[in-house]
């Protein structure tokens, strides 16, 4: 555990010495912080270099407005989105991205708010959604979407939600936001009592007026629209994002495949010949069952119209 990770728990846990609330106040701030950004990889800086930069605003987690820096390579009307997780960047795709432009695929990815080029220090899924609905009245209906760890979750929560896109890939994905907060809880070593008060204040945070929020974060309690394809890659030593995820992913979306890999991790994953082949393959083929368009009311409100 590193210093600052010890120095932060300790604070956590020296407030709820006070009180299981105090304790979650001062854990809150630091559940939505998000590190300094990685560097751009010198092998992925060629592929950064020829994108053409834009920007999206969004809300963001402080409901203040941020502007989120986007790139886009290839052209066409075949759109994928591509989606980093937390403490990522866009510039970890760059291996797939050159492959879908070979293939003929307009590609767009981001940087979420306090992640790579864009602004903040803060941010939550609820960005990674705007983010979604900007690109597409900017671009229309998706062909695909690939999200990676948290992204992958971003991406399930937002298409089961509303964003509209042909077929799904996740890689390295969590089934649902329990296990982040549990996580979290983990790293910084506090009681079940201070973990009940995060949960509460993160509803509150987020989510204000929601019985329920977890039901429409989760992939398992709100599955993909019937008719959207799902393929779900997770290598079985990844460490980060325990591999029974994947499992529980694809039992709740009927008609999902499931890509095991070994030996690749949480990252290397997603420059792997054997994954990029297999989501090339997802892809391009051809949806069989044309899917429902899914409307998000509101927070957790879904109506499916035919």
């Amino acid at each position: 555990m590193d210093l600052a990770l010890a120095t932060a728990g300790a604070s956590v846990r020296l407030a709820a010495a006070v009180s299981p609330r105090w304790g979650a106040a001062v854990a809150m701030p630091l559940f939505a912080y998000v590190a300094r950004p990685r560097p751009v990889h010198a092998d992925d800086e060629p592929t950064m270099s020829r994108a053409r930069r834009r920007t999206v605003r969004i809300p963001g987690v402080d409901r203040r407005g941020v502007d989120v820096e986007t790139y886009e390579w290839g052209a066409g009307s075949r759109t994928v989105v591509l989606a980093h997780g937390w403490s990522g960047r866009a510039s970890q795709f760059a291996v797939l991205v050159r492959e879908l432009v070979a293939s003929g695929f307009r590609v767009v990815a981001f940087d979420a708010p306090a992640h790579g080029s864009s602004a903040g220090r803060r941010t939550y899924l609820v960005d990674w959604l705007d983010v979604f609905a900007a690109l597409q009245e900017r671009h229309g209906a998706f062909e695909g979407m690939v999200g990676h760890s948290f992204g992958g979750l971003a991406t399930l929560v937002g298409v089961a939600g509303g964003t509209v896109s042909e077929r799904v890939v996740t890689i390295a994905a969590p089934a649902d936001a329990d296990l982040l907060l549990s996580q979290f809880q983990a790293m910084l070593r506090y009681s079940d009592g201070v973990s009940a008060r995060m949960r509460e204040r993160f509803v509150e945070r987020y989510f204000p007026g929601e019985s329920d929020p977890f039901a429409w974060l989760s992939s398992v309690r709100r599955p993909l629209p019937a008719g959207v394809p799902l393929l779900v890659a997770h290598d079985d030593g990844d460490r980060v994002v325990p591999f029974a995820e994947a499992g529980r992913i694809v039992a709740a979306n009927h008609g999902a495949r499931m890509l095991p890999t070994t030996g690749l991790g949480h990252n290397r994953i997603l420059a792997s010949d054997v994954v990029l082949d297999a989501v090339l393959a997802h892809l391009e083929a051809p949806v069989r069952t044309p899917a429902p368009v899914a409307r998000l009311d509101g927070p957790g409100v879904v109506t499916t119209a035919a």
